[in-house]
């Protein structure tokens, strides 16, 4: 049996199996990435063809991570086709990429990313193996096309035999029926998942019009500041001293004509963290602010500057940029991201229910 590689379709989703506290996402390739990306080294010096499953762990992994490595040890075995380690640590790094660069994922992650790329090895020879059945074929056409495109990938044609020679001992035709499976794998998702995953305007309308709960937003405030910080436990001097830079900032800030000329004040004079974004702060609830700043800022309007607000021993200066009151966000203002978002949601949705239909009916060993 040839491995599996690691599949990104061109219809790719995030892995409906795959979860962590952190997102995790597969990304988009062509068949030849796909190639690239499912096979070990062709030599160290080929450079443009880097090992993507070290056989051996790196020599200086950082501490708290753990490396990807095969032996070709089964893992599963799906109605009696082995699957190796040697898939599962290419589905690792088609999961998590990062790995190449770190020597490995990070050790907390491990397991759940080791899980998720097991049931994706699993599902993608279940895709294949209906593809199969269903005595799908690849236009010859569409064939001689992804081996051109794979073939393109490297720099010579003498590079290309070197990797023919290190990954199929030569065989032409080994490469072809990788790439062959690939497109199959390809061809049935199209027909049974992203076919069926679209959604249309209406249906967009339709969810937006039902979920109000989802589009509601607080009141909020976006605005610049400017901020003297007294040291901690400061004495009655360095309080005074802190008043007297609070109002010479002031002076200088209202001066300003404009959001740039504030920001850089602030990157000058300001001492909070801020200082460094110009001092915008993105939008923040009202219910996150100090009552003294909500004050200020209900009276002012977009562009006017603050004088000192004192919260506890901080003095700050705000100017303005925007006051969005509470309410439900518009369907324009949030078309264009769900109709990004349901379609993927459907999608990923359909491809775990075929999953469980391909599942019922397979004989699954995990080892």
């Amino acid at each position: 049996m040839i491995p599996l590689p690691p599949f990104f379709s061109k219809y790719n989703a995030p892995s409906p199996f795959f979860t962590s506290r952190m997102t995790i996402m597969k990304y988009k390739f062509p068949i030849f990435t796909i190639l690239l990306l499912a096979f070990s080294s062709v030599g160290a010096q080929v450079a443009s063809h880097a090992p993507t499953v070290f056989t051996q762990p790196p020599a200086a992994a950082p501490a708290g991570t753990v490396p990807l490595t095969a032996a070709g040890k089964p893992v599963a075995r799906v109605n009696g086709a082995v699957l190796t380690d040697a898939d599962l640590v290419r589905e690792e790094y088609a999961i998590f990429p990062y790995a190449r660069q770190h020597g490995g994922v990070p050790k907390e992650l491990e397991p759940d990313i080791r899980a998720g790329a097991l049931k994706m090895i699993i599902f993608e020879e279940l895709v294949y193996q209906e593809a199969l059945r269903r005595k799908m074929t690849v236009p010859a056409a569409k064939m001689q096309k992804s081996e051109a495109d794979f073939q393109k990938t490297f720099s010579t044609p003498d590079e290309f035999r070197q990797f023919l020679d290190s990954e199929f001992h030569g065989s032409e035709q080994a490469l072809q029926a990788k790439i062959q499976r690939s497109l199959l794998i390809e061809a049935l998702l199209k027909t049974e998942v992203e076919n069926k995953s679209t959604v249309s305007p209406v249906e967009v309308r339709a969810y937006y019009d039902k979920n109000p709960a989802r589009f509601q937003h607080p009141e909020t405030y976006t605005f610049q500041t400017i901020s003297v910080l007294p040291p901690a436990n400061a004495t009655a001097e360095q309080l005074n001293e802190g008043r007297k830079r609070a109002g010479d900032a002031l002076r200088q800030a209202k001066a300003t004509k404009s959001a740039e000329e504030f920001g850089m004040l602030a990157e000058k004079i300001s001492d909070d963290d801020y200082r460094v974004m110009m001092g915008q702060h993105k939008p923040i609830p009202v219910a996150q602010l100090a009552p003294p700043v909500v004050k200020a800022l209900a009276a002012m309007k977009a562009g006017e500057v603050s004088d000192v607000i004192q919260v506890e021993q901080i003095y700050t200066i705000v100017r303005l940029g925007e006051h969005t009151p509470a309410g439900i966000a518009k369907f324009e203002d949030v078309k264009a991201q769900l109709e990004k978002e349901l379609p993927q949601s459907k999608k990923n949705q359909i491809r775990a229910e075929l999953d469980k239909q391909l599942r019922q009916s397979a004989k699954v060993e995990v080892m």
